[in-house]
C-alpha cells in the first residue's frame, strides 16, 4: 500500500511540474503555476521522506533531513524576500549553481558507494554513466554559475585569453576522454580518476563563463539551467525516481528551448554558445567609438507636451528602469497618459536586462496590464503608426548599428525598430555606453531627444509636469 501511495505521490508531482510550466507560459497565470509546481514538489518530497522503502527499511535520520529543509527553507525565504529586483538575475544564477552543486554531491556519494560495492569487480557501466553525467554536467552548472553570480553583481570581470575556445575544447575532451577511460577500461583506482573529471569539470565551467560579455548573459543564464535540469534528470535514473526524472527533464528542455530563443534574439549560434564563443572579446575600446556628431536635450515640460498629445506611446523599458525601481511610477505614467486618452503600450525585447523575461517581471510587480506587453516582432509593426517610443534605461536592443554597422559586435541582432516612430525620447543617466559598450547611433539621429536623470524621479516628474497642463 505504502509503495502505491508513493507511486501517486510521484504521479501527482509529475503532473503537477507538467501543469505548472504549461502555466508559466502565460504572464497571467505564471503565479498560480509557480505555486501549483511548488505543491507538487512539496507532495514528492514528503512522499519520499516518508514512505520509501529499500530493503525494508526506511529513510531514517529525520532530524538530520528536517533540519536540513528548515535551514534551506528560511535563507530561501528570506534571501528571496529581500532581493531587489535588479539582483534578481544574480539570484536565479545563484540557486541555479545550487542545483548543479546538489547533482554534482549525489554523484560523489553515489560513486564512492558503488567503489564500496564493487571492490574488486567491474563497475556496472551504465552505473556509472549515469553518475558521470551528473557529475560533469552538474559541476559545470554550478562552476559557471557562480561565475555568472560574479559577473552580474560586478565582483567577477570578463577574462579571455588568445586560443581560450581551443582550451575549452581541449578541455572538454579530455574530461570525456577520462570519462571513457572510467567506464570501458575500469582502471585500478577510479577514485582518482573520478575526482580528476571532478576538478576539470569545475575548471571547465569556470572558463566557459569567463569570457562572455556584452547583452549576451541572458543566453548562459537559460543555458546553465538546461544543464542542471539534465544533471537532475541524471540524479532521476540514478535512483529510478520518476518525479525527479520528469521535473528534470521538463528543466532541461524547456532551458534548451530557451536558450535557442535567446539565442536567435541575441544572433548567436548555439555551437558558438556551447564552445564559449560569447560577446565579450568584441567590445567596443571607448577611444574606438566613431565620431556621432551632438545629440538634442529635451526638457521636462516638452516631454510632458509632446506625449500628453499623441495618440499612442510606447514604453520600452530596460535594466535603467530596473536600477532606478522605477516600474511603479512607469504605471502611474501609463494610467496618467490613458486618463487623457493615449493608448500605451510596452515593448519587450527577448533579452531587455539581465536575464529572460526580467522585463516581464518587473512590469508584473507594478501591476501592468499582461495584454500591454508587446513582444519584439508585434511592437515593431507598431511602431510607425506610434507618435512617442519613451526608451527607460534600454540601450543595446533599441541600437540601429545592429541592422547599419557589419563592424558593430551586436551587428545582427534584431532590435526594437523604435527609430521608426514619429519623436524618440530616451530617459539615460549620462551619454555613456550600454551593457554592450558600444555607443548607440540612436542617440544622435534627428527624431531623438535625450532626457537626463533617474528614471524614478524623471517618471516622477513627469507625472507632475503633465497634470499640471
Amino acid at each position: 500500500m505504502e509503495f502505491n501511495i508513493l507511486t501517486l505521490c510521484y504521479l501527482i508531482g509529475s503532473v503537477t511540474f507538467i501543469l505548472g510550466l504549461k502555466m508559466l507560459s502565460n504572464p497571467a497565470t505564471a503565479r498560480k503555476g509557480n505555486l501549483i509546481a511548488a505543491a507538487g514538489m512539496i507532495i514528492a518530497i514528503l512522499g519520499t521522506i516518508f514512505l520509501y522503502e529499500q530493503d525494508g527499511q526506511k529513510l531514517g535520520n529525520y532530524g538530520w533531513i528536517f533540519g536540513g529543509i528548515a535551514i534551506g527553507t528560511v535563507i530561501g525565504f528570506l534571501s528571496a524576500k529581500k532581493v531587489k529586483m535588479t539582483a534578481m538575475p544574480e539570484m536565479v544564477s545563484m540557486f541555479n549553481g545550487m542545483g548543479g552543486a546538489c547533482a554534482g554531491l549525489i554523484s560523489i556519494v553515489e560513486f564512492n558507494h558503488l567503489v564500496k560495492t564493487y571492490p574488486f569487480g567491474e563497475l556496472p557501466v551504465t552505473t556509472v554513466l549515469i553518475i558521470l553525467l551528473g557529475l560533469i554536467i552538474g559541476s559545470v552548472s554550478f562552476a559557471g554559475s557562480m561565475i555568472a553570480w560574479g559577473k552580474l553583481n560586478g565582483k567577477v570581470k570578463d577574462f579571455s585569453f588568445p586560443g581560450q575556445h581551443i582550451f575549452n575544447i581541449v578541455l572538454l575532451f579530455v574530461i570525456l576522454g577520462l570519462a571513457t577511460y572510467l567506464i570501458g577500461w575500469s582502471p585500478a583506482n577510479p577514485i582518482i580518476i573520478f575526482y580528476a573529471i571532478f576538478v576539470l569539470s569545475l575548471l571547465y565551467g569556470v572558463f566557459f563563463v569567463f569570457p562572455i560579455g556584452g547583452a549576451d548573459m541572458p543566453v548562459v543564464i537559460s543555458l546553465l539551467n538546461s544543464f542542471t535540469g539534465v544533471a537532475a534528470a541524471c540524479g532521476g535514473f540514478l535512483y529510478d525516481n520518476k518525479v525527479m526524472l520528469t521535473g528534470g527533464i521538463l528543466v532541461g528542455a524547456a532551458g534548451t528551448l530557451l536558450t535557442m530563443l535567446m539565442c536567435k534574439a541575441m544572433n548567436r549560434s548555439l555551437t558558438n554558445v556551447l564552445i564559449g564563443s560569447f560577446g565579450g572579446g568584441n567590445k567596443a575600446a571607448a577611444g574606438d567609438a566613431k565620431a556621432q556628431g551632438s545629440y538634442k536635450e529635451i526638457s521636462l515640460s516638452d516631454t510632458a507636451v509632446v506625449m500628453s498629445y499623441a495618440n499612442k506611446v510606447f514604453i520600452v523599458p530596460g535594466y535603467g528602469l530596473a536600477v532606478a525601481q522605477a516600474q511603479h511610477a512607469c504605471h502611474d505614467l501609463e494610467k496618467l497618459l490613458e486618463s487623457k486618452g493615449v493608448t500605451v503600450k510596452y515593448a519587450i525585447h527577448p533579452v531587455a536586462g539581465r536575464m529572460p523575461g526580467h522585463m516581464n517581471v518587473l512590469l508584473a510587480e507594478a501591476d501592468v496590464s499582461y495584454e500591454k506587453l508587446l513582444e519584439m516582432e508585434q511592437a515593431n509593426e507598431e511602431f510607425p503608426s506610434t507618435d512617442v517610443v519613451l526608451i527607460l534605461g534600454a540601450n543595446d536592443v533599441v541600437n540601429p548599428a545592429a541592422k547599419t554597422d557589419p563592424s558593430s559586435p551586436i551587428y545582427g541582432m534584431p532590435i526594437l525598430d523604435v527609430e521608426l516612430a514619429k519623436n524618440v525620447i530616451v530617459n539615460k543617466r549620462s551619454m555613456k555606453p550600454g551593457y554592450a559598450g558600444i555607443e548607440n547611433d540612436l542617440f544622435f539621429q534627428k527624431k531623438t531627444s535625450m532626457l537626463f536623470g533617474d528614471a524614478k524621479k524623471v517618471l516622477q516628474d513627469l507625472i507632475g509636469e503633465i497634470k499640471n497642463l
